[in-house]
């Protein structure tokens, strides 16, 4: 594995690399004395079906088992059946591809033989197993089938591990016998040809050079390419269509992030690329510093992922992929370490630090392969940025704790959500209002909710969700006192016009979201806010048992279906001001926010929302965040039957504000012992100050 350091050097000069090279041997003597380092001699399955389809939490995985057929939901359901077992082959053989890496990254740090051996053994039956896989017969017909899984594409990530392994144990000086070594050509002459078939598919057949595919099929060849010593073959890879340079300008968009608008589809490409650079630096090629037809770049993909991550180093689940997960968050350090030791980007480090708190270590293998000196990174401090094909941005000040997240690009494909105009509200101790993630595909709730616009922070219109679009970003200014973001969505729903009007000072955060229907009928146009704490205000509990009427889009033999799914009202928000000349009134919220140990921070974030005549302010039961969404929450409602409606909230971290209706089209907010600011809502310029 090329390297910057040589692994012994580094853990000879850096106590961190020594005591983490010593953690990383004690794991494999752990698993190599519980029996556990055995390659089943069947194929993985599809590792989203590995979710309780009661409570659609991830089922637990133990890698010192070396075979099981019950699976242990994190509640105590024990779940059997083929799927579920071929989805934790997939776990089991992904684990065991890491131990194979692991084991050589000791060697070459320690240089302890019997890690060595361990490592080899593994490549070499692998090796030898991988033929007698089948090309998977039980896969989903949707998808490139595999030998070893399901998916072509998770047998291209895990075998990017496996080659890595045997990269760094040849470095190493490891020598393989001449039938181990025919074993493996074998194991690089069928992944090879596979890869390119594939390739070829997406590519040439299906037209879809950019799919997130097609960045692992490259690494999984650059891998091979390196393995063989085939450097024409990899520099062909790299410069031919649909490779390297190639998937990076058409993949990526001109503002440096993934096309699909995931956050985790974007590091999951990124990782891809990152370790095709490594690939073509053993033939000394740098396409670390390679730019894309518009300037796209892994620094940049890197920096975009510095600059959206929260205070706490965590990243946005924006569309498709999980809120946090231990397998992905190695990928985020995997990257994070490179971004660090590579271009020195001090933003990563946060999100570095919140990679590890999760899989609960100071560092792991990645740190060992990849990091570089740990001298503490201090990042500079993060303005506001606009990313305007992607489609997102980010409000911050200086001198205000709390900053915003808002989406309003592109649905985003399959792995787009029903989301427009999505608004994120963050404090510098913990984010508030998060997009709630993604469940493994397998579970139903991927459909009937998470994807769904009720379960964002924006507007659905009587029940239904948005229609998949392209929203816009109509007005953005950045001043030093000030930052200011009109979005705009006008097919959402037909005869439908959504504009959310996001102003961020250094006192308070507005958001002002007015919706206008063109229809005669008037209908339940809602607002929803979902904080992950519980809201501190005022309420009565509903006179009769009611709920919340979701309507689910379903497509049955080509029919298309409403599915009715329903949510409890728990409560009506109340005013305890009286109203002012215009009839509106005002509800106090507040939220006590907490550490990730779930302490309280001492930080209180008070909610100001205008409610005019006609509108309430519902407390809706819903699912919990797609790490357990049996873990209800409590959402805010805030609905009005019109052709018109306009939502007015204000946010202050220190005391509320004081929120005034003075026109249809005009309010004041009122800071205590300071002055009154009225703001007013134009049709050409937007929000308007005095």
């Amino acid at each position: 594995m090329s390297t910057v350091t040589p692994l012994s050097e580094k853990v000879e000069n850096r106590a961190w690399a020594a005591s983490t090279a010593h953690r990383l041997q004690a794991e494999i003597d752990k698993l190599q004395q519980a029996g556990s380092l055995v390659i089943p001699k069947e194929p993985g399955g599809w590792w989203h079906q590995y979710v309780c389809p009661h409570h659609h939490t991830e089922l637990v995985f133990e890698d010192h088992l070396v075979d099981t057929s019950e699976f242990l939901c994190p509640h105590g359901c024990v779940i059997t059946g083929e799927a579920y077992r071929g989805a934790w082959l997939v776990f089991k053989h992904q684990s065991l591809a890491r131990v194979a890496l692991q084991a050589a990254a000791v060697y070459a740090a320690q240089g302890d033989s019997s890690y060595a051996q361990i490592s080899k053994r593994l490549l070499v039956e692998y090796a030898e197993q991988f033929p007698l896989y089948p090309v998977h017969p039980e896969a989903q017909s949707w998808m490139l089938k595999g030998r070893a899984f399901h998916q072509a594409l998770t047998e291209a990530i895990w075998s990017t591990t496996l080659i890595r392994a045997y990269l760094l144990l040849r470095d190493s000086g490891v020598q393989f016998q001449p039938q181990e070594q025919a074993a493996i050509d074998v194991f690089l002459g069928l992944l090879a040809d596979s890869m390119e078939e594939y390739r070829h598919i997406l590519i040439h057949e299906r037209n879809n050079a950019e799919n997130n595919y097609t960045a692992w099929l490259n690494a999984s060849l650059s891998c091979v390419y390196a393995a063989r010593g085939e450097q024409p073959a990899l520099q062909s890879l790299i410069e031919g269509e649909g490779g390297f340079i190639h998937h990076l300008s058409i993949g990526v968009k001109a503002d440096q992030f993934e096309f699909e608008g995931s956050t985790y589809y974007h590091v999951f490409v990124l990782r891809a690329y990152l370790i095709a650079a490594e690939m073509a630096q053993r033939f000394g090629l740098d396409l670390y510093a390679a730019a894309g037809a518009e300037g796209q770049s892994m620094r940049g993909m890197l920096q975009a992922l510095a600059d959206l991550a929260d205070d706490q180093g965590a990243l946005p689940a924006l569309h498709d992929g999980p809120l946090a997960r231990g397998p992905y968050a190695r990928e985020i350090a995997e990257i994070a370490e490179q971004g660090l030791a590579i271009y020195g980007l001090a933003g990563l480090a946060p999100v570095l630090r919140e990679a590890y708190r999760q899989l609960g270590a100071a560092e792991q293998l990645e740190a060992l392969l990849y990091g570089a000196d740990r001298a503490a990174a201090t990042p500079e401090p993060r303005s506001s940025r606009l990313w305007p094909e992607a489609g997102f941005v980010i409000g911050r000040l200086p001198g205000n704790p709390l900053s915003f997240l808002a989406d309003f690009g592109e649905h985003g494909g399959s792995h787009g959500h029903y989301d427009k105009l999505h608004l994120t509200l963050m404090h510098k101790d913990q984010t508030l209002t998060p997009d709630l993630g993604m469940v493994p595909y397998g579970s139903s709730m991927r459909r009937s909710w998470f994807a769904e616009t009720a379960s964002h922070n924006t507007v659905s219109l009587a029940g239904q969700s948005q229609a998949p679009h392209e929203g816009r970003c109509i007005r953005y200014e950045e001043t030093a006192s000030s930052v200011y973001a009109w979005l705009q969505s006008d097919a959402a729903y037909e005869g439908c016009s959504m504009n959310r009007h996001l102003l961020l000072t250094d006192e308070w955060l507005l958001d002002w979201f007015h919706v206008e229907l063109a229809g005669e009928e008037p209908q339940s146009i809602e607002w929803w806010m979902h904080p992950v704490v519980a809201i501190e205000a005022a309420q009565v509990p509903p006179k009769d048992p009611t709920a919340y009427k979701l309507l689910i889009a379903e497509k049955v033999a080509e029919v298309q279906t409403l599915k009715e799914q329903y949510l409890p009202i728990t409560g009506r928000f109340l005013s305890e001001m009286p109203r002012d000349a215009h009839g509106a009134s005002q509800v106090a919220a507040s939220y006590q926010l907490t550490d990730i140990a779930g302490n309280p921070t001492g930080a209180t974030v008070y909610h100001t929302a205008l409610i005019q005549p006609g509108d309430e302010l519902l407390a809706v039961k819903t699912p919990g965040d797609a790490i357990d969404p049996s873990q209800s929450l409590t959402a805010m409602l805030h609905r009005r039957n019109d052709r018109r409606a306009d939502f007015v909230h204000v946010y202050r971290v220190g005391s509320p504000v004081a929120l005034t209706q003075i026109a249809d089209n005009e309010v004041s907010i009122k800071v205590p012992n300071q002055g009154t600011v009225h703001i007013q809502l134009t049709t050409d310029k937007g929000l308007q100050r005095s």
